[in-house]
């Protein structure tokens, strides 16, 4: 994974600047792409992979807005979370207190060790 260093304030103490670590973003793979792979490793067709894909993105919002945690196997699982401001007296509550939910992915055993295999290379500069 390629990395650049990029300068900046220290948290601990602003008045000092530090270089950090960053990863390279070296651009997107589309649903598509990842589709044509997946159609390599299978007996499945291109349309068969893009309907799954699409059906596991249109089911997986319904399940989390249930408050459920979806376990995808060896590759991890997905829940809802959110933040709120804190009140003294419960009465004083009321649901705009509440940040919008994100989601929460806790990557499986297995395919965090396959990430954690990773190895760094600097970003060749111009």
């Amino acid at each position: 994974m390629k990395y650049k260093l990029i300068q900046r304030a220290n948290p601990q103490d602003r008045s000092q600047s530090k270089w950090y670590a960053s990863p390279v973003n070296d651009g997107k793979v589309s649903q598509k792409n990842i589709a044509a792979d997946i159609v390599e490793l299978s007996s499945l067709s291109r349309g068969d992979v893009a309907n799954v894909i699409e059906s596991l993105l249109d089911t997986l919002p319904k399940y989390l807005l249930m408050g459920k945690s979806v376990s995808l196997g060896d590759f991890g699982t997905l829940r809802l979370s959110f933040t709120s401001q804190g009140v003294e007296d419960p009465q004083q509550f009321n649901t705009s207190m509440i940040s919008t939910p994100k989601v929460v992915f806790t990557p499986s055993v297995d395919f965090k060790a396959k990430i954690e295999k990773v190895s760094f290379e600097k970003e060749a500069t111009a």
